[in-house]
């Protein structure tokens, strides 16, 4: 999209709003209690004027927009003031819901049969709606099609309206067709790929299963989500007849795209923890031709620069995804200048709503603090790390929660220089408040437990500050001093409450305040803290937010931005 294609685009809004009042001044008066008014107005013409032939057609055109929000015997008369035309408007008395009659036919269990008709929605004594009626016929239709029953139809309905009493009889008649169960995949579109690779990504689509809809969606979903495929569709075959008893096996087919094998990227940014960015990224979907996926590549940051190389395997047979993977990487950051060399692997599985992480890292660290000596260290770390979520929305959440923890530990008996144990805590959690706000609380803890951070990489000790820890400080500003440089601790703490006004579903306010420390003995806690409010702007990927913090502790203001989703 060109860059006047978007400008335009995000003016057009504004235009229309400012030009709104100036298209409707010329249409007709409407007098009518408000809500009819504003059903109205859309759709009357402007250039009916009295006495025109036109007033029988907008007569018919009110009558005919009335009648679908239950209204069917409205008072509509034309006046002619001082030249214009007003339209008096008395909808009359609403129709109403006299009588229910569904069925549901077909070799459907009796108790689903009960509860499609109870949960029918456009009771007796609601008043008829046009879009209320389509609704509740596709709402049985829709539960039908969407469990075990993917040939059901609609075979009749019927509105009976009677002005005079102001009463809606409705009917709505249903044949559920036949059984449906999955039968095999029938994958279409495989090039490059072998088609084990589609059956390692499906969890949800077995042979011999009832049909769900839902099943097939997390199928393509799962497909899509992977490097090899560019779009996926996945259907059964509803002409497939049914058996001698009366169940309908139906294949299941899956169309594939395959995406390019080879990509490379490049791309530009900042960050306001590491400043200006730019990198190259490298990735194939099919290293060796055995659907590995590697990505490798290098990304330079005013404080930060990094090199790797990762290769992510399919799941294996119990869903769990293995990888391998290297880095080099220097960081210049509150006076403490780092190189490091890692190398290592990892598995990854989810269990519902648990997430495990389960590693293992080697790594060679050369520190060099400002007005200290330099040191070097070694650690091979196994850890494993535990991510729980219940979020009901991953991108824009407003309701839910986010627990993690992690536990690492290293022995100079086994290619390292200390021996310690590495434990984090970390909590979210999103509070709904009124129909838009969210209140949001986050903390986090960290203990190493060690006689000492010497000879422990700094990824196993920590430091705080900066955006998503304690705004108001620098990036990585809040920890040990070394000389003039600030280094890992082994304690850790932070909390955060913020509070988020959204004026629309788009744009929002958000004021908070936020504490924590990073220190080497418990003796030497002092929390330093930061407030200030910042603004929210939602995007598909999650909201974007910019804040202005202040540092209590330094006395000076800081700008932080970020992409603020659940972690």
């Amino acid at each position: 999209m060109s860059v006047l294609s978007r400008v335009v685009r995000r003016l057009l809004p504004l235009v229309l709003i400012v030009l709104a009042p100036l298209a409707s001044a010329g249409g007709p008066d409407v007098r009518a209690p408000e809500e009819i008014a504003d059903l109205l107005t859309p759709f009357l013409p402007d250039e009916t004027a009295p006495g025109s032939g036109g007033q029988a057609r907008m007569q018919r055109l009110i009558g005919e927009i009335l009648s679908t929000e239950g209204y069917f015997s409205p008072q509509i008369e034309f006046v002619e003031v001082d030249g214009n035309l007003r339209i008096d408007v008395d909808p009359g008395p609403r129709t109403l819901i006299a009588a229910v009659d569904v069925a549901v036919d077909g070799p459907l269990e009796a108790k689903t049969r009960q509860e499609l008709i109870a949960g029918w929605g456009l009771p007796v004594g609601q008043p008829f709606r046009q879009q209320d009626w389509n609704n509740a016929k596709q709402q049985i239709l829709s539960s039908l099609l969407a469990e075990n029953h993917a040939g059901a139809r609609l075979v009749d309905s019927e509105a009976v309206i009677d002005p005079a009493t102001r009463e809606a009889r409705l009917m709505a008649r249903y044949d559920s067709g036949p059984p449906f169960r999955f039968g095999a995949l029938r994958i279409e579109g495989l090039d490059r790929y072998p088609a084990s690779l589609v059956e390692r990504h499906n969890l949800t689509v077995r042979p011999g299963a009832p049909f769900r809809e839902a099943d097939l969606n997390a199928l393509r979903t799962a497909l899509q989500s992977t490097p090899q495929f560019r779009s996926v569709m996945v259907s059964i075959d509803r002409d497939t007849p049914p058996d001698a008893a009366g169940v309908v096996t139906a294949p299941v087919i899956v169309r594939l795209s395959e995406r390019p094998a080879h990509r490379l990227s490049f791309g530009a940014g900042v960050s306001s923890n590491t400043g200006f960015r730019v990198e190259t990224n490298f990735q194939t979907a099919d290293l060796f031709r055995q659907a590995w996926e590697l990505n490798t590549g290098l990304r330079i940051e005013q404080k930060k620069q990094t090199a790797y190389a990762d290769v992510l395997f399919p799941p294996d047979a119990g869903q769990r995804r293995n990888s391998v993977g290297a880095m080099a990487q220097a960081t210049n950051i509150e006076g403490l200048r780092t190189e490091r060399v890692a190398v290592g692997g990892q598995q990854l599985w989810r269990r519902d709503e648990l997430e495990y992480r389960l590693s293992l890292t080697w790594q060679l660290e050369r520190l060099m603090p400002d007005g200290a000596p330099e040191s070097l260290s070694r650690a091979l770390v196994p850890n494993l790390a535990l991510v729980w979520r219940r979020l009901d929305d991953p991108f824009n959440t407003r309701d839910g929660i986010v627990l993690q923890g992690e536990i690492g530990a290293a022995s100079k008996a086994l290619m390292s220089d200390q021996n310690f144990v590495r434990l984090y805590g970390r909590y979210q959690q999103f509070f709904p408040v009124g129909r838009l706000d969210t209140l949001t609380l986050r903390g986090e803890i960290g203990y190493t437990i060690a006689e000492s951070r010497d000879g422990i990489p700094q990824e196993y000790v920590f430091r705080t500050g900066g955006t998503g820890t304690v705004r108001g400080y620098s990036f990585q500003s809040l920890g040990v001093s070394e000389g003039s440089a600030t280094v890992g601790g082994r304690y850790m703490a932070t909390a955060s409450a913020e509070y988020t006004h959204w004026f629309d579903e788009q744009w929002g306010i958000a004021a908070f305040v936020d504490a924590g420390n990073a220190v080497d003995s418990l003796n030497d806690v002092s929390l330093a803290v930061g407030y200030g409010v910042g603004g929210r702007w939602r995007t598909p990927a999650g909201p974007i937010g910019i804040d202005l913090a202040y540092g209590q502790r330094n006395q000076s203001f800081q700008v932080h931005f970020s992409l603020a989703i659940p972690f």
